[in-house]
């Protein structure tokens, strides 16, 4: 056994009981770094041979976050097969779909929620009135820039990339560069 593999059996340990608790599906091969926080007892789906960073051992470039995933009651978060995901943080009060081959860096924030209501009465009451949600889906092939946000409703084509620090309000289609803030379109691939 290397040292990589002995110095990461805490946290195998608490993911393995967390996803039991927590019953979460994955497939052959799954590799997490570090603990894997989840919040909630939605539906979550990890496919085969993807690889999960969660700690700054893992990736020194994420800056010490780890990576969260919470649904909501009825919320699901499915992941395809040979996905890699860098200290990450999503949000699925719906839905988010993460096809095969897609790569997200470090410190992204991918989220099917508004959270709050952008009423301020509504916001008050806090109790989910006027909060918007729509899925997100990240198609097969795409690759997410570090420290980017993908926002509720965003369909990213497949093949297509998005840049650093971007935050994306709408959709990108296939074979695309996109960045900025907001995205916009940079150069077809």
């Amino acid at each position: 056994m290397n040292i990589k593999k002995i110095i990461n059996f805490p946290s195998r340990l608490y993911n393995y009981i967390t996803f039991k608790r927590k019953k979460v599906k994955f497939g052959k091969n799954l590799q997490v770094w570090g603990k894997l926080y989840i919040h909630g007892f939605g539906n979550i789906q990890i496919g085969d041979n993807v690889v999960i960073n969660s700690s700054l051992d893992s990736n020194p470039t994420a800056g010490g976050y780890n990576s969260h995933f919470s649904t909501g009651d009825k919320g699901r978060i499915v992941i395809g097969n040979h996905v890699g995901i860098s200290n990450c943080a999503m949000t699925a009060k719906e839905e988010i779909i993460i096809e095969d081959y897609v790569l997200i860096g470090s410190n992204c924030m991918i989220t099917d929620t508004d959270f709050h209501s952008l009423d301020f009465d509504e916001r008050m009451i806090d109790d989910g009135t006027g909060v918007l949600i729509k899925p997100v889906k990240i198609g097969k092939n795409a690759f997410i820039g570090a420290r980017s946000i993908i926002l509720k409703g965003v369909n990213i084509g497949k093949n297509s990339i998005v840049g650093a620090g971007s935050v994306v309000t709408k959709d990108i289609p296939e074979n695309e560069i996109w960045a900025g803030n907001p995205a916009r379109f940079i150069k077809k691939i």
